[in-house]
């Protein structure tokens, strides 16, 4: 079992942390949902503004929530006693929930666009936007095969975690400010009488919901970027176990168990070898945050 919280306070500070961005991701879902419904047509997919209703609330619920639960999935304490295999088909599973929800939500309104006669990528929103689509399946694509398949070598894990982990955060950073620019767009041409500068109880709503899309955003990289609630490095499940365990041993302790006369010195100097040897993996392909 790897090791838990730091201490009691830490711990609880982190579990207030994660229930303030799960309850703000929430509600923003449901910000979305009663926008559409209350004030704009519902959901249908019928070449209408219906079917554009698709685009904000997959594009919230998928390239927001979602993806934002996936980038902290490690950092929660009572996974770390999961195999790291498991937590990486949940991290990327949860990416691919994501990327599918925003493809289907940049169908609807390149539909609702072309049904309507609505020229198609012309603002800075859809151009954000698009880019942030194509990166985040460039990202997915390389997480599955670098990360996640058993083929590539350590030194490229130990090359690319940086950027992986970057990227990840850069991309989520960048959707939540996309989000805030289609939503603000959708109010401008939408609202009429009155109109957006009047404050009615529509802009209210949405300007509201695009609060609680900064305070999630927030939340989740100041978890995600805290050094000390990081998944506990492999060496401390593997070098430091007693020597009687051979869950997951790494040879040293093969060694130690079936060499009982061997010389002191030398176990100590394949004891050091086999923890930096498994720092460097660890740190090379398991770690990752996104």
């Amino acid at each position: 079992c790897a090791h838990g919280p730091r201490n009691m306070e830490d711990y609880g500070r982190f579990l207030a942390l994660l229930a303030s961005a799960l309850l703000a991701g929430f509600v923003s879902v449901i910000l979305a949902l009663v926008w559409v419904f209350h004030y704009r047509e519902g959901l249908s997919w019928d070449g209408g503004a219906a079917e554009f209703n698709w685009h904000p609330v997959l594009a919230i619920t998928g390239f927001v929530f979602i993806q934002g639960i996936a980038i902290i999935v490690y950092r929660l304490p009572w996974t770390w006693k999961c195999s790291k295999l498991l937590m990486k088909f949940i991290h990327a599973g949860l990416n691919t929930i994501a990327m599918i929800l925003v493809i289907v939500s940049m169908v609807a309104v390149f539909e609702y666009h072309n049904a309507k006669n609505i020229p198609n990528m012309y603002s800075l929103h859809s151009w954000i936007g698009l880019a942030a689509v194509i990166f985040y399946s460039l990202q997915l694509f390389l997480g599955f095969a670098v990360f996640l398949l058993p083929f590539a070598p350590v030194y490229l894990r130990a090359v690319l975690m940086p950027i992986h982990v970057y990227s990840g955060l850069t991309i989520f950073a960048t959707v939540i400010a996309t989000a805030l620019m289609g939503i603000t767009e959708k109010l401008i041409f939408s609202l009429r009488n009155p109109a957006y500068s009047g404050s009615p109880p529509e802009a209210t709503l949405v300007n509201c919901l695009g609060l609680l899309l900064v305070v999630f955003g927030s939340l989740i990289l100041w978890m995600a970027s805290r050094p000390h609630w990081k998944r506990p490095l492999e060496e401390h499940t593997k070098v430091l176990r007693p020597i009687g365990e051979t869950h997951e041993g790494t040879e040293v302790e093969s060694t130690m168990t079936n060499s009982s006369n061997a010389d002191k010195s030398d176990l100590r100097i394949n004891t050091e070898a086999a923890r930096k040897q498994n720092l460097k993996f660890d740190e090379a392909g398991q770690r990752s945050t996104m």
